[in-house]
């Protein structure tokens, strides 16, 4: 949806992992690792990827928009985003353009690795539990609206300082769009508004890495030193959900991705999120999503 060429190959070709399609940085102005520009109709990622078909990129994308209602999939949830509102894709997750809704604003891309690690820690940047659409209230909308509008500008000022002064320009100005934003998901993604305690921080972090191979609340409690009651009443006043039911939808999504993006057979996705039983893993996926894995990858094609 940003303004890239139709020349952006996929890493990974073959049927047995899902293709990722990678940021263009040669299409970027300077070769910069971001871009900003508007939104508007004609423009997709790559040609071999229909922008209303499922699929995955490797990038940072946020959009922030001026017209609406547009109907967009993340992660297969489908959000309706309205004028005013952002919604926030991170590398790696799924989703999928409206064939019919007309996508109008600013949209910002931006390549992992164009930040510090300081930077990235700062904004939350992998912060997959929170929610991808964000609805700022007029004060706070004005704020992102001048603060992108300003990254902008200097985005396309490529004659007033050399580039490696301008690529620095922008990593900082870039670092306070995100702020800015991150405090808003942050914001949006907590019950009341409180901050997640460490319980629930090192344990979402522990699912993210484990959970293809580790399904067990207990097994995560004793790993971080806690409790499994004082994980559970973590994970609650996070979520309002259960530390099973996180580890659980996790691996729903990940089982999703690869039956979505990848010729795998079942058996070999369940044996990827941890089910080394093909029965077991459609017991499991069904259960959770009301339909069989074959069932879910036709609906897709």
């Amino acid at each position: 949806m940003a303004d890239m060429a139709s020349e952006i190959a996929p890493t990974v070709g073959g049927g047995d992992a899902i293709r990722t399609f990678p940021f263009p940085v040669e299409l970027a102005v300077g070769g910069v690792g971001m871009q900003v520009c508007p939104m508007g109709a004609g423009r997709t990622w790559h040609a071999d990827a229909p922008l209303h078909r499922v699929h995955r990129i490797d990038f940072h994308v946020v959009m922030l928009f001026t017209e609406g209602p547009v109907r967009h999939m993340v992660d297969f949830a489908e959000y309706e985003a309205r004028p005013g509102d952002l919604l926030w894709i991170r590398p790696g997750q799924v989703h999928r353009f409206s064939r019919t809704d007309a996508y109008r604003g600013t949209v910002l891309t931006m390549q992992p690795g164009f930040l510090p690690r300081a930077t990235v820690e700062a904004t939350n940047l992998y912060r997959y539990d929170l929610p991808p659409l964000l609805r700022p209230d007029p004060d706070r909308l004005a704020a992102l609206h001048a603060s992108l509008a300003h990254l902008r500008r200097e985005y396309e000022d490529t004659t007033t300082l050399p580039l490696s002064l301008h690529t620095a320009v922008l990593r900082h100005t870039l670092t306070g769009f995100l702020l800015r934003l991150a405090h808003l998901a942050a914001g949006a993604g907590r019950p009341g508004g409180r901050q997640p305690d460490s319980a629930f921080t090192l344990f979402r972090d522990a699912v993210e890495k484990d959970f293809a191979a580790n399904h067990s609340v207990s097994a995560y409690a004793d790993a971080l030193g806690y409790s499994r009651r004082t994980l559970v009443r973590a994970v609650r006043a996070a979520t309002g959900g259960t530390p099973k039911g996180f580890i659980d939808k996790r691996v729903v999504l990940e089982a999703k991705r690869l039956l979505a993006h990848t010729d795998l057979p079942v058996t070999r996705v369940g044996a990827a999120v941890g089910f080394p039983d093909p029965a077991n893993f459609s017991k499991f996926f069904q259960l959770r999503t009301g339909h069989t894995p074959a069932a879910f990858r036709a609906e897709l094609g």
